[in-house]
Formats: C-alpha cells, structure tokens, sequence
C-alpha cells in the first residue's frame, strides 16, 4: 500500500475544487475516469536503494519502477528535472523481444585458446526471450499516457522541455492529450527523425514506405532553455559562392546582399525540424553502438537534444529508459541523470553501460509490492499459468483475462490487473466503479460471481464497503491478492562456490571459484526452446537443441562481488561480465580474456552476486 498520494498538481487555495476546470478536449470511451486517479494523486511507496556505484555526489539515479511512481518520489523530495526525454510505448501492438545467449562454458573457451583456435559467432546457441509487450487497448493507453505525462509535468522546472518519441500508430492523439496538458501555447516543434531504409520488408508494401519516427517538443512555460545548434553547409551550397573579391574571398550576392563564404561556413546552418542526417539502427544494424536491447535508440539523436535543451550541471530524465542511452549521454555532455524503468533488463543494461563510462549514481527500487519476473510481459505470462484453473474464454470481453469453472456457479469470470498499467494495478473506487457498472453489466446474464486479482489496495474494507453499498449488481464479487502468486513466481537461482586466497600475483587477494551454477528458470526456457526446435524440424532444418554442461557455468552473464557490506545496498568492488562470445569485461573494461570460472578481489569478498544470461540476480553471502 502506497505511503501516501501526492498530488499532481499545486494545492488549491483553501475551498477551491481541486479540479473544478477538469475538461476533456479528446473524447473517447473511459476519457473521464483519468479525472478521479488525478484527485486521488500520485501513490508515494517505499523506496531502497539497492546499490552505489562510485561517490554519486550529483545525485545520479537509476530507478527500477513505473513512472509515476518514480514522480511521486521526486515531487515528495523537492527533485524538479529540467529536460525530460520519453520513449514510451507506442501501442503498435508488437512484442519485444531479445537474443539471449548461451555463454561460453569456460573449460570450452580454455580448449579453444590452447588449440589456437578462434570463436565463431555461428556456433553461439541463443533463443529469444520478451521484453515488454505493446499491446494496447487505445482507450486505455490513451488514459495511462495522460497520468503518466501530468505525474512527469508534476516535476519539470518552469524552464524545462520535453521530448515525447512516438510513430503513427498513436503520435496524432498524443498530440491532443499534450495540447491539454502543456497547454498548445507550449507546443513547440514537431521533429520529424528520418528514419527509412531502403531494402527489406518494409519496402515491399504497397503503399509509401513508412521512413519516420515523430518527437513531439513541448516546454513547460515560455521561459524555456533552448542552444541553437548548427550543423555544416552543403559542399553544393558552398561552391555557389563563386564570385571572388580583390582579396581572394570568395562571394555571392542574393537579394541584393552580398555574402562571404568564409562568414557563412563559420557560422553553420541551423539545424530544422527534419532530421534526415541521424541513422537509424536499421540503417545501420551492425553498428558498434548496439546493446542488444530492441528499442535503443542512437547517441547522436539524444545528443542533440540534451544540448539543444539543457545546460551542463542540469538534470535529465528518461522514465521509460530502454538501453540507458539517456543516461549515458547526459553523463558524457556533464549533466546528471534519471532513469527510470520497471524491466530488469533495462536497468541492469543502463547500470552496466555506465559503469563502463564511469559514472557514478545509486540504484533505487521503487517498493510498490510487485515482485516482478524480469519484466511485466514475463510476469503476466507466469501469472496466468499459476491461477489454478484459469482458461482462455472467448466469450468475455478483453477485460477479463479468463475464466474459471465451478461446479455450482459455472463459469466464473477471473480479472487479472495489468502489470504495463499503474492505473490497473491499485485496486481503488475508480477501478471498482468500472468493474461494477461497465465489465459486469456486459457479462452473460447467467453468471454469478467474478474474481478480482489485486496487486495493491487502497483500503480492503474501503473497497468491499462500496461493493456492499452499491446495489446495481447481483453478481457476487471475491477479492484476492495477487502478492501470493507473485511471490510463487520468483525462485532463486543455485550455486555451489569456493573462496580462497589467491596466489597469482604478488598482490594477492581472494579469488571466489563458481563450481556449479542451476537456473530452473532459464533451464524452462530453454526446454521450451528445444522442444518449438523439435517441432519445427525437418531434413533441411535438423533438430540442434540447446545443451547445457553439468556445471552449467555456460547461464552465468554476470558476477560482482562485495567486499564493503555484507547486507543492505550493495557495493560492486569487483565485478566480471562475460559477453556472447565469451570474453570478459572487467569493471566496465573491455577485454581479451575469456572467463576461467572465478572472481577476484583485493579484499575478502562478503557477498556474491551472480546474474544469469536472462537477467535475474541472486546474492549468496559468501564464507
């Protein structure tokens, strides 16, 4: 249960209704229930921090929760960020997902290097695994768009700006809701990003081939930062200055002016609304750029806008981070950052991108008591595997995520909160209105109880007062607390390991030997795996399962060690990750080696931390 709601907007001098001037311009089904989740405000819940890297003295913050979540924390600490860039969903109704690959078993890598021989890419064994899903309702999304972006305005400074990177799908309604918001007065530039490609798929379709993404910028009030920025001119541009003073310089004369080529190539051309000269990663899918994260978009893109709209010491947030590519640009131009994001695959990419640039910020994790399987996608696919009995039911309304059967009630309607919505996910009076006097009045006449599934509650017997108090309905409505599933959701991995005194150099130190590793977790992936492959094979394409060594060193991505605290947050004093081919990036440093099955530190290790190439993590104290 949050600690509290904070509010969206300013208090209101004493007797004024909070939101007495609430109007919607864009009209579609539900538009008006965002109304009642903005008077209620932004829940404020426990927030740990889970690990330092370096000292943090600008108060860097990788943050692992939802956006308005991460808001509320900010606006309840007095933190205003000036330049907020968002990539958010954009309701395509794709799912994402990502390569996961089998490590190099490191008694393998060691036969390799000793035969001389090299790694081919070829033989890496990978399987994919989703990221986050962007499958929307439009009325829905449009109402989790509109929190999300009020919650994020709730924080910007009076000179701040944002950047909100959308497609076709959605960007024209998007547009609509940022006009209420912003106010149209705000509304500064539609940025057109060229981004077309010109073979593939995409450019078999009978129509125009579809070659932009479009990034709405807004600002908070008219007293915004903004750097012009210029780019050079056309060689073509330059050679029509081809008139030549007494002096040598070069000229031409338009409109009756006369300009000086050395003046105009000095000065640069200002940079449009059309951004034709940034690649894509589908221009350039081989770029050394890629961290194999579905969604990353390229630095030169965020570079722009962080020095188009902040200055060095500001503060830049990204509350839907991806790749960590916000982050790492505003670091690398002098500014601090937010990134916020509720997958783990995003944070342990941004954490580990920027300990490689050396940056410093503390990881935080917003304590809203869902304990998440790697992403919400993930988590929602576990979930409905473990509500005993539950069934795909064709007959009910996407609202429901199934049914149940009973032998007396029949068919039993069973909702499942979206873990992608925070407006879904707090089981409070808005959501209890809808399900009473919307999603039961359209089920069967015939049934006669439904199941709500809630991650989090405003108050238990607030909720059941108001069902017991409405007298629209005779269909019985139970209560259940998702936290118990959740909880069966996420197992920790296994190690067998090792510590001892190191004797390779005349530093020594300790060395922590990883002897056995088990995922159950990744091991059922990969069982799903082989057994699509199995099915799937024919004379041309043989049946190759993925196999996995007794010890099965080949799932580790990842080890860290503590050496300064043996609970609480945690330290990285020493930290090895192992890449796709095998070769091991030590503390951010990128190197040659391949991994030998241990992890050495120049102080006696306390806690080890092991990541599995799916991405979940788990601590053993070590002795």
């Amino acid at each position: 249960m949050p600690k509290k709601y904070i509010p969206f907007i300013p208090e209101p001098v004493e007797g004024q209704a909070v939101l007495a001037n609430f109007n919607r311009v864009l009209k579609y089904k539900g538009a008006n229930d965002v109304s009642m989740v903005l008077e209620r405000g932004m829940p404020l819940y426990e927030m740990e921090k889970v690990e330092t890297v370096g000292k943090n003295e600008n108060g860097n913050m990788v943050i692992r929760g939802e956006c308005v979540s991460a808001c509320a924390y900010l606006k309840e600490r007095g933190i205003e960020v000036d330049l907020v860039y968002i990539d958010p969903p954009f309701a395509s109704g794709a799912d994402y997902a990502k390569n996961v690959y089998i490590r190099r078993n490191p008694k393998v890598a060691e036969a390799i290097v000793t035969a001389e021989q090299e790694l081919d890419i070829e033989e890496l064994k990978a399987f994919e695994e989703k990221m986050y899903g962007d499958v929307w309702d439009k009325e829905k999304y449009l109402n989790w768009m509109y929190e999300n972006l009020m919650a994020i305005k709730s924080v910007m400074s009076q000179t701040a700006s944002i950047y909100v990177h959308l497609d076709w799908h959605i960007v024209h309604y998007v547009k609509i809701l940022m006009d209420e918001i912003f106010g149209e007065d705000n509304f500064q530039r539609e940025i057109i990003w060229d981004i077309s490609v010109l073979s593939g798929f995409k450019t078999l379709a009978p129509n125009w081939v579809r070659g932009h993404d479009t990034i709405l910028y807004y600002s908070k009030s008219d007293n915004r930062i903004f750097n012009k920025l210029r780019q050079p001119h056309t060689q073509e541009y330059l050679n029509s200055f081809n008139r030549v003073d007494e002096n040598g310089r070069h000229y031409m004369v338009a409109h009756g002016t006369t300009r000086y080529r050395d003046q105009v190539e000095q000065k640069g051309k200002p940079f449009g609304d059309v951004w034709n000269d940034i690649m894509s990663f589908q221009q350039q899918p081989t770029s050394e750029e890629k961290v194999d994260y579905a969604t990353q978009k390229p630095t030169s893109l965020l570079e722009r806008i962080i020095k188009a709209s902040s200055n060095e010491g500001m503060l830049v947030a990204d509350f839907f981070g991806g790749s960590g590519v916000t982050a790492a640009v505003a670091n690398k131009l002098g500014r601090r950052f937010i990134h916020c994001d509720i997958g783990i695959n995003s944070i342990q990419t941004t954490r580990d991108r920027l300990v490689a640039d050396g940056a410093a910020f503390d990881i935080l994790e917003i304590k809203d008591g869902v304990s998440l399987y790697r992403n919400p996608v993930q988590t929602m696919d576990k979930i409905k595997s473990l509500i005993p009995g539950l069934r795909n039911e064709d007959s009910l309304d996407s609202f429901w995520e199934g049914a149940v059967s009973d032998s007396k009630l029949g068919t039993i309607p069973v909702y499942v909160p979206n873990l992608m919505d925070s407006g879904s996910k707090l089981l409070d009076v808005v959501l209890m209105n809808r399900i009473i006097h919307q999603a039961i009045p359209d089920l069967d006449p015939n049934i006669k109880k439904v199941i709500v599934y809630y991650v989090d509650i405003t108050s238990e017997e607030e909720i059941r007062k108001f069902i017991a108090e409405d007298d629209s309905t005779d269909v019985e409505i139970e209560l259940r607390d998702l936290k118990a599933i959740l909880d069966d959701v996420v197992v920790e991995d296994y190690a067998e390991v090792k510590l001892e005194e190191s004797h390779e150099d005349l530093f020594g130190g300790f060395e922590v030997i990883i002897e056995k590793f088990a995922s159950d977790r990744v091991m059922q992936k990969i069982s799903d795996f082989n057994q699509k492959a199995f099915l799937n094979s024919s004379a041309k394409k043989p049946y190759k399962p993925i196999e996995i060594s007794e010890d099965g060193l080949e799932l580790i991505e990842f080890l860290s060690v503590d050496c300064t605290s043996d609970s609480g947050e945690w330290h990285s004093d020493s930290e090895i990750k192992i890449d796709k081919l095998g070769y091991v990036i030590k503390n951010g440093e990128k190197t040659k080696e391949f991994w030998d099955g241990k992890i050495r530190s120049q102080k006696k290790p306390l806690r080890l931390k092991i990541r599995n190439i799916c991405g979940d993590e788990t601590v053993w104290a070590v002795s």
